[in-house]
């Protein structure tokens, strides 16, 4: 059996694929388990304050509690500010910690640098990584056609589009049985009727750790039509080599960055509005302030805590956001 290795966000998984690896996207492991609440709660149990990111408490419990994870890859510089702390609790507990960063500036030399460090301590070459990067495009691409019937076709739910892209940091572990089950999807959805009426909508910022949101937007009769951060897991970027395309990947940079692209699919996917979904106690919640000043459009400004449904407060402040582009 492939060993399998911890990944505290989307870093190169060519590299991890290359050495014969099973990369684990400990997000998606922490928010689909049993019980995520309880896993918070174990972290805070162990120490971690309560007024700490709940995805970072999420990942220190799911990592002891996985079998099979003894590796971890975490992002220093690009993802949570909180990972540094991460880190060094799970090495006391004795999980080998591998650190990858991606350049503030996204300085080229500087993140071809941080690839070939990743591939030296996995051991493999240019030749092997390009090798899992065409295996990969043929998984993305697949997932590329699912986002343009979602926006130009209006085929496929908001919740649909998440999952999917959402699903591209590790590719569930298995990137062909992934890819037929992305198959699968796109011959029932091209079946669908197209919607129409809606009102149109992009998320932006990380994904959410709340449940019901895309659900309960549908059932207002608004949909997500743009997921900009799972979008970017899909790294839609043709023709671009390894380092640019995750140089290109907006995520770890800059708000002013990723707001040209926001701006572009805003633009191109004829959005009505926008949700800005801001997790409790993450520094990126100071950027909110940015986003409203340079977007023009509405935007609605969304906080979540801890794995949960989406509260009485919240849903009052969607119906009137809705209501108000109505």
């Amino acid at each position: 059996m492939s060993q399998k290795v911890g990944i505290t966000t989307t870093i190169p998984a060519e590299i991890v694929y290359a050495a014969g690896m099973i990369p684990v996207d400990l997000n998606n492991i922490f928010i689909t388990s049993e019980n995520p609440q309880k896993l918070v709660e174990d972290a805070e149990l162990a120490g971690y304050p309560r007024n700490v990111c709940a995805w970072i408490k999420g990942i220190y419990s799911t990592v002891l509690s996985t079998p099979g994870i003894n590796t971890l890859i975490a992002v220093t510089q690009g993802d949570c500010s909180n990972t540094h702390a991460l880190m060094e609790t799970l090495e006391i507990a004795g999980v080998k910690v591998v650190p990858f960063a991606y350049p503030f500036d996204r300085d080229r030399d500087l993140l071809k640098l941080q690839l070939e460090k990743l591939m030296h301590y996995f051991e493999v070459s240019w030749n092997d990584v390009y090798e899992q990067k065409k295996r990969l495009d043929r998984v993305r691409n697949r997932v590329w056609e699912l986002d343009k019937l979602t926006w130009k076709e209006n085929r496929v739910s908001g919740w649909d589009n998440h999952l999917y892209q959402i699903n591209c940091s590790d590719f569930q572990g298995d990137p062909e049985s992934f890819c037929t089950g992305v198959e699968k999807i796109l011959d029932k959805v091209k079946q669908n009727k197209p919607r129409s009426g809606e009102i149109r909508l992009g998320y932006i910022g990380v994904p959410p750790i709340v449940d019901e949101l895309y659900d309960y937007l549908e059932e207002r009769g608004a949909r997500v039509v743009y997921n900009e951060t799972q979008r970017q897991f899909t790294m839609p970027f043709t023709g671009a080599d390894i380092v640019e395309q995750y140089r290109l990947y907006s995520y770890p940079y800059g708000i002013f960055y990723r707001l040209k692209d926001i701006t572009a699919e805003c633009k191109r996917r004829e959005l009505d509005g926008i949700i800005h979904y801001a997790q409790s106690f993450c520094y990126r919640q100071i950027e909110d302030l940015i986003v409203r000043e340079k977007l023009d459009m509405p935007v609605l400004t969304l906080e979540g805590d801890k794995p949960n449904q989406l509260d009485a407060r919240t849903k009052m402040r969607i119906d009137a956001f809705v209501e108000m582009m109505r």
